[in-house]
């Protein structure tokens, strides 16, 4: 039997709204505080070489997302509600694994945006998280909370890019070498490969853009090639900033600055542009921590409520979700080293996990899909890339010994 859509069709000018703002979710998703410390400290670790691993990891993320949306969208059905129908609880287990991993990363998430605003206008790093976490409430606490949401993900967005651009422009970057390492690299580090791979499609973050569609109402077999584009169009966001940032950090260690602050990021951006790029930086952590606070919230909500759920109900869920994160940290100054060691093996359970439950509705299940066929070649893509996300779960249960140690 044919599942309808959860929603009503689109005019063409809203569809396009909706799926921008689905991208940009997913994308500043990706781009959290994590994000930044990864980047800077694999620059600084091999320079140049980098290059080639943002390359793999954006090759390997399309095929992740090209598969999870178009999935997700044919079928008009939360990740969560399409594992229940394949196999009943087994899509709960799978919610119970993106909540619980998204609510220890929010406390996280909070912090970085107290410590965005400290480098950005001076304020005590808590005041900074506490206000923060306000402007994520209000989000959706707004009338139109849906629009409230991807307009604000698309702004700052837009902000971290134009900024990181100033940035890159000004470290005056060895472009010709990293475009040559980007095909030819002196280092090759795949555990480094791997933490980028994790850090942009890992956890919530596989589903915040594909479920923002879905309550949308950009869904459906008639919107596949909306879905197909939206969902590529993310992970090159993602690797803008990436690359942006990238260049950034390479031009200032490829210059002889030798960054040994605990926040090699301000440090090179300081070392860059001075004082505006100390401030710059406070601008895009705290845009990246707030845009990640609210995806965090909004997928992790979107995997204990049904497609059904009033919207208004839904809403005040993810504002209890922030206030709950906001209180915690409020006490803590930040998720304990503990916890964010077991999210972090959370997030590598979760995308075999999920990508295995969605893979097997493209294979076996055309009826989830609305008798659509699924392209044999995405199929195998998807398969080959699952297999790589097993390697990347076992590499994250490894985390768990450092409990231990």
């Amino acid at each position: 039997m044919a599942i309808p859509s959860v929603k009503p069709k689109l005019s063409p000018s809203a569809r396009r709204t909706a799926m921008l703002g689905a991208m940009f979710l997913m994308a500043t998703s990706a781009i959290g505080p994590g994000f930044i410390t990864q980047t800077t400290e694999f620059t600084v670790r091999i320079g140049a070489s980098f290059a080639f691993a943002i390359v793999v990891s954006i090759l390997v993320d399309i095929a992740v997302q090209l598969n999870v949306w178009r999935v997700i969208g044919v079928s008009g059905l939360r990740a969560q509600e399409l594992g229940n129908k394949i196999l009943p609880g087994i899509g709960w287990g799978l919610s119970a694994l993106v909540f619980i991993g998204g609510m220890v990363f929010n406390i996280g998430n909070i912090a970085g945006t107290g410590l965005g605003a400290n480098a950005m206008m001076g304020i005590d790093p808590k005041v900074g998280g506490i206000i923060s976490a306000a402007v994520a409430i209000l989000v959706f606490l707004s009338k139109r909370a849906g629009m409230a949401l991807d307009k604000i993900v698309v702004m700052l967005g837009a902000i971290m890019i134009l900024l990181m651009l100033y940035v890159a422009i000004v470290a005056a970057p060895p472009v010709g070498e990293a475009l040559k390492n980007s095909v030819m690299p002196e280092n090759i580090d795949f555990l480094i490969i791997t933490t980028l791979i994790g850090g942009t499609v890992g956890g919530y973050i596989t589903y915040a853009g594909a479920h923002r569609m879905l309550d949308s109402g950009a869904a459906g077999v008639e919107n596949v090639k909306d879905i197909t584009k939206t969902s590529i169009l993310s992970i090159i966001v993602t690797g803008v900033m990436r690359v942006l940032l990238f260049l950034a950090i390479l031009g200032v260690v490829a210059g002889g600055v030798v960054l040994t602050s605990d926040n090699k990021a301000a440090e090179a951006f300081g070392h860059a542009a001075g004082e505006i790029g100390i401030r710059s930086f406070g601008v895009i952590l705290w845009a990246a921590a707030l845009t990640s606070v609210i995806g965090a919230a909004y997928t992790s909500v979107s995997f204990i409520t049904k497609s059904t759920t009033p919207e208004r109900t839904r809403n005040l869920i993810t504002v209890a979700f922030i206030a709950v994160c906001a209180v915690i940290y409020l006490f803590l100054g930040q998720a304990p080293q503990t916890l964010l060691i077991f999210a972090g093996a959370f997030n590598g359970l979760i995308l075999p996990f999920g990508f295995a439950i969605l893979l097997w509705a493209a294979w076996r299940r055309r009826d989830l899909l609305q008798g659509y066929v699924y392209p044999k070649w995405l199929l195998i893509i998807g398969v080959l890339t699952w297999l790589l996300t097993l390697f990347l779960g076992w590499n994250s249960l490894a985390g768990l010994s450092k409990l231990w140690v």
